[in-house]
């Protein structure tokens, strides 16, 4: 058992690299900071030896860390080596398992999609699949992170999954060898039409440069002549993979972001080079409040260069540069150092108080500070760009508003469950997707059956609240089928094609071409 005199030990030794690292000026003053480490292990000797139950040490620190990066500012956080671990997965680019997203319905798993490209898909595992079992135990009951577990594992290892599919009486089974799964930044893309291409783009990852560069490629292969590039609810990532993504539509030679902190190499600046720019088509760019860090790099950049024109709400505002330390348990910090600039001297990241809740609740623009006392900007052209926090657009659009009613549907995945129940019932009536986008009917006699749906599984709602959202509603529905019957993409087509900030977004394209033309010019 640990004594006093071991904490008195562990001062000592924190006193000695204080010294070493820092030379006695940390010892000057009263203030110093070995004088609050000190004043620190009297408080954790303490509660070690005197609180009425026992306390794990571990926990006591941890709590330290973290409410001592609580006095900074909302982004310097302590990374548990659990989250340290998730991040990496998210950010670096793939994991090993076998490639489905799953929620939990009646105390199962059941499967919304198969990741594209990953054994899951290969083998035919489809969404509203309901895994009964893994490697023989079943799966009644367990939490999401427990299945998570089970089914990953080491490339190449076994996993066996019982499944229950709709329509088939006995359960399905499948044996399926772990391979590495890859975690995608480009969410989804596609030609809206003949001309305009479409490029959803949900992170910066390891590997966005290279899957932007991909779908660029692929669309102007397919004949595009102008982009819609959203980053909305895009939460950032890399730095060096936003600038990288930047530079794709800029010319060579124009600063993208410039950094500057207390400590001088910390200064830095980026610019774009002539290295795989792309066509100067018209551009429009998506952003909403979920917009943020990176992704505000990108949308700040090509506003100051007047490359294309941001649509959309205004962005979070996140503009703050962290490195992260690894700590020895293989927990980590992530410490703010420095802030974001955009071309021509905006600040991205907006002001905060102590009210982390407050903070990550109230956006830019609820803060009731009108744009005529905002500071402002000039882009390249001249055209006014506003300070403050986040990258106002060019053209606002709102999200649209939807009642408590299809929040409540929303999040617990009502339209998906019906989708699975309603789909295979109109499976032989569309002989293929583009079909199914012409004649598929958004009419009262769908509503209807998804209603009668809700009431038969005793679900809750608002009859006129669901009237209010008639329509979007019914292109939720719509989406789910046909990720039922045709996949992630065809999905994603689906709500893209019944956005109503996407349909704005378009006759944005006027303005876009003006600013191409300028590009052109230089």
């Amino acid at each position: 058992m640990k004594t006093a005199k071991t904490y008195k030990w562990i001062a000592i030794g924190l006193f000695c690299l204080l010294l070493i690292r820092f030379g006695r000026g940390v010892f000057a003053t009263g203030d110093s900071a070995y004088e609050q480490i000190r004043r620190f292990i009297t408080v954790l000797n303490a509660v070690r030896e005197y609180y009425v139950e026992k306390v794990s040490p571990r926990k006591l620190v941890d709590g330290a860390i973290i409410g001592m990066l609580e006095q900074l500012d909302p982004h310097s956080i302590y990374l548990s080596p659990k989250q340290v671990q998730q991040f990496k997965e998210e950010f670096e680019g793939d994991f090993s398992g076998i490639g489905i997203e799953f929620i939990i319905r009646d105390n199962y798993p059941v499967v919304v999609t198969p990741i594209p490209n990953t054994p899951a898909e290969r083998l035919g595992i489809r969404p509203g699949d309901k895994i009964l079992k893994i490697n023989g135990m079943s799966c009644f009951g367990l939490k999401e992170n427990e299945l998570r577990y089970q089914l990953r594992g080491e490339i190449g290892t076994i996993v066996r999954l019982t499944i229950q599919r709709t329509g088939m009486a006995e359960p399905l089974e499948f044996t399926i060898s772990r391979d590495r799964i890859p975690v995608h930044s480009v969410q989804t893309y596609f030609m809206l039409n003949h001309k305009i291409g479409y490029l959803h783009l949900s992170r910066f990852s390891k590997t966005t440069d290279e899957e932007v560069e991909h779908a660029l490629c692929d669309l102007e292969n397919q004949g595009m002549k102008k982009l819609i590039f959203d980053l909305r609810f895009n939460s950032g990532g890399y730095l060096e993979q936003a600038v990288k993504v930047a530079d794709k539509f800029l010319s060579g030679g124009k600063k993208i972001v410039y950094t500057r902190g207390r400590v001088a190499t910390i200064n830095e600046e980026y610019y774009s080079t002539s290295y795989h720019t792309h066509p100067n088509y018209p551009l429009v760019i998506l952003i909403n409040h979920g917009t943020a860090s990176a992704a505000e790099v990108v949308a700040g950049a090509i506003q100051d260069w007047d490359r294309g024109v941001i649509v959309g709400e205004t962005s979070f505002g996140k503009g703050l540069v962290q490195n992260q330390i690894p700590l020895n348990d293989g927990s980590a910090i992530r410490i703010t150092v420095g802030r974001y600039y955009t071309p021509s001297g905006r600040l991205i990241q907006r002001p905060f108080g102590h009210n982390v809740t407050k903070y990550y609740t109230t956006t830019v623009e609820n803060t009731k500070v009108p744009e005529h006392q905002r500071r402002v900007f000039s882009t390249f052209s001249g055209r006014k760009v506003y300070g403050g926090g986040g990258i106002t657009p060019d053209v606002k659009i709102q999200s649209p508003k939807i009642t408590t009613t299809t929040a409540k549907l929303i999040a617990n995945r009502s339209f998906f469950e019906f989708a699975n129940q309603y789909a295979p019932s109109i499976k032989k009536k569309y002989s293929s997707f583009k079909d199914f986008v012409q004649f598929f009917k958004l009419d009262n006699i769908l509503l209807q059956q998804f209603l009668l749906f809700l009431e038969n599984k005793h679900y809750s709602f608002n009859y006129k609240e669901i009237i209010a959202d008639k329509a979007y509603i019914l292109a939720e529905i719509m989406s789910e089928v046909a990720r039922q019957l045709w996949g992630s993409n065809a999905y994603f087509k689906i709500r893209v094609l019944n956005d109503l900030q996407v349909k704005k977004a378009l006759t944005a394209f006027p303005l876009a071409e003006k600013l191409a033309a300028l590009e052109s010019g230089r």
